[in-house]
């Protein structure tokens, strides 16, 4: 799918582009590309003299070779924006190509990004873009507003953990913490470590791009500005990021208790049984020798004192236990 955005009174506009001739007939400041076909990457090399790399979202590039800029004055950044999907949280990598040395096509550059699938903090920026007018002035300002849209996303995110790990400590220091509830608590606490985990990465990954775009002195003095307050909000999000993993740790830590106090009452049951079977155990094993004299085999009282005696035996160490409280 191929998208061009062009700026009219201040607003960013968008336009799905179908054929080489409709392309033709706009001057874009910002041009995407999602799971471009042959044919529109060949459409964006004969208009715009751009060809796409091939290796543009391969995800084991180089860490060095994710931010660099041509001898023509191309500017290459690829960089991963989080979606936070309930069933398969992800990242998802998106290769931007800043072309500013063309002006016949633009004289406010143009921004190329190439991605696999939808990103919401594109949607998010289209939509801002679109109602707040002079949000957007050129190619450079859409690539911040979009790291600066992705910094918002994440600390919504991280908002939503935290909205959701309240929940499950009401539940947890409740105390009335069952093994099916305890492992309900577990896979909650899986998934919220990994988006944590995820969001954590998501930052360093954003603060390195704008880190090299101020390094590369490419933006105005208001741009300047802006990429430090984006550096700024990806610092507060750290330090929430790291309480959230030291709250998760804690409940993961008090969930692992509870299933162990679980798992001692059911080993309590087994030790008072097998400690209280251990005299009748014995006076079975007395009366089950073979001797000469056995009174159940001469005298008309002999087994049913024998069960007697067994019963006595248990009874008593029952009794002692409950006066202890180990049988609660």
């Amino acid at each position: 799918m191929l998208n061009v955005f062009t700026l009219a009174n201040g607003r960013l506009f968008q336009e799905e582009i179908d054929s080489l001739e409709e392309l033709a007939r706009f001057k874009p400041i910002w041009v995407d590309l999602e799971s471009p076909t042959p044919e529109e990457r060949r459409w964006v090399r004969q208009h715009f003299g751009l060809s796409i790399p091939e290796d543009a979202m391969d995800e084991d590039i180089e860490e060095s070779a994710r931010f660099f800029e041509e001898d023509n004055g191309e500017l290459h950044i690829r960089s991963d924006f989080l979606i936070d999907d309930e069933e398969k949280p992800r990242s998802v990598r998106v290769a931007f190509i800043l072309n500013q040395q063309n002006p016949e096509l633009n004289s406010h550059g143009v921004l190329f990004s190439i991605h696999d699938e939808d990103v919401p903090v594109f949607r998010l920026l289209r939509l801002r873009a679109r109602r707040m007018p002079g949000l957007i002035t050129d190619a450079k300002d859409v690539l911040l507003s979009l790291f600066d849209t992705d910094a918002e996303y994440c600390a919504d995110t991280v908002e939503g953990i935290y909205d959701e790990l309240d929940e499950v400590s009401r539940q947890v220091l409740a105390g009335d913490v069952t093994d099916n509830k305890a492992g309900e608590v577990l896979a909650a606490i899986a998934r919220h470590q990994d988006m944590a985990g995820r969001i954590r990465r998501n930052v360093m990954d954003t603060r390195r791009a704008v880190s090299f775009m101020m390094r590369t002195r490419m933006l105005g003095a208001e741009q300047f500005e802006d990429a430090r307050q984006i550096l700024r909000d990806l610092d507060s999000l750290d330090s929430h990021t790291a309480f959230l993993f030291d709250k998760i740790n804690f409940l993961m830590d008090a969930t692992v208790g509870f299933i162990n106090i679980n798992q001692n009452k059911i080993i309590k049951i087994f030790s008072v049984a097998s400690v209280a079977l251990l005299p009748p155990t014995l006076i079975a094993s007395i009366y089950g020798m073979n001797f000469q004299y056995m009174p159940e085999l001469t005298q008309s009282w002999g087994y049913p004192a024998a069960l007697c005696l067994m019963v006595a035996s248990a009874v008593g160490p029952m009794l002692y236990f409950r006066k202890r409280g180990w049988l609660k």
